[in-house]
């Protein structure tokens, strides 16, 4: 399934639903399937997917850390971090948002 994110101030932003799931969690605490921010409610997104972003980047550093450290020899099954970083899959919504927030406009999305 894919979400489709809306709004007067940017051009359409589609996700997969795993991924607008997850940012849309990050954004708002839960998980709603069909919603809308409000422009007074922006700021708040912005900074609550930013601070994700620097604590998913910490967290990998962390973890290339103690992979890089004298006599590691961990197992890395139980603790594979995706390919792909949250910042990576944050960043077009960030723009999207911040472009909102410039024109003072809702964001809508749906599936």
């Amino acid at each position: 399934m894919l979400f489709k994110f809306k709004s007067q101030a940017a051009s359409d932003l589609i996700m997969l639903e795993g991924d607008a799931r997850r940012l849309l969690k990050i954004m708002l605490g839960n998980d709603p399937v069909k919603g809308i921010v409000q422009s007074q409610d922006l700021e708040v997104c912005i900074a609550a997917l930013e601070s994700a972003v620097v604590r998913d980047k910490q967290a990998r550093q962390s973890r290339s850390d103690q992979k890089n450290a004298p006599g590691y020899e961990g197992n890395d099954d139980h603790a594979v971090l995706s390919v792909v970083t949250l910042s990576q899959r944050a960043e077009p919504m960030l723009k999207m948002l911040k472009r909102c927030k410039a024109e003072d406009a809702d964001l809508v999305w749906g599936v």
